[in-house]
């Protein structure tokens, strides 16, 4: 079984809306950060969003209004809605789930970074295809 388990994606046409969910069974200390990141052909890893423990919320610039990143606790589930989808977010989606970086700067001793260096766990990919 996988810690993480995704699900949704698929293809879209510009300026549509897709969801992808994710369950995790990662230990819960590894899930203080969730997060979505995305990998289009040829590029490297990208975070598109981040949630905390707490539901407080970070995104990449290009998703901010269009993309919403939220998290289940007791379901220990992770979602993504994303709306105005366009060519460019075209990639293979993951789900990750971190300890997060310790800091007295962020609300609860930790920060959620969109970095890949701060996530343990990853799910296998959802392929998303935005095209006319």
């Amino acid at each position: 079984r996988e810690d993480l388990v995704e699900s949704g994606g698929g293809s879209v046409q510009p300026g549509g809306s897709l969801r992808l969910s994710c369950i995790s069974y990662a230990p819960p200390i590894f899930t203080n950060c969730m997060g979505w990141f995305r990998q289009a052909p040829g590029k490297g890893r990208e975070g598109v969003a981040s949630v905390k423990r707490d539901g407080k919320s970070d995104y990449i610039g290009d998703v901010k209004g269009r993309f919403t990143i939220s998290r289940d606790n007791a379901r220990n589930s992770l979602e993504l809605r994303m709306d105005l989808l366009n060519s460019e977010d075209t990639a293979v989606y993951y789900c990750a789930a971190g300890r997060g970086l310790p800091s007295q700067l962020c609300g609860g001793g930790y920060c959620c970074r969109l970095s890949t260096s701060d996530y343990t766990y990853w799910g296998q990919g959802t392929q998303v295809t935005v095209s006319s």
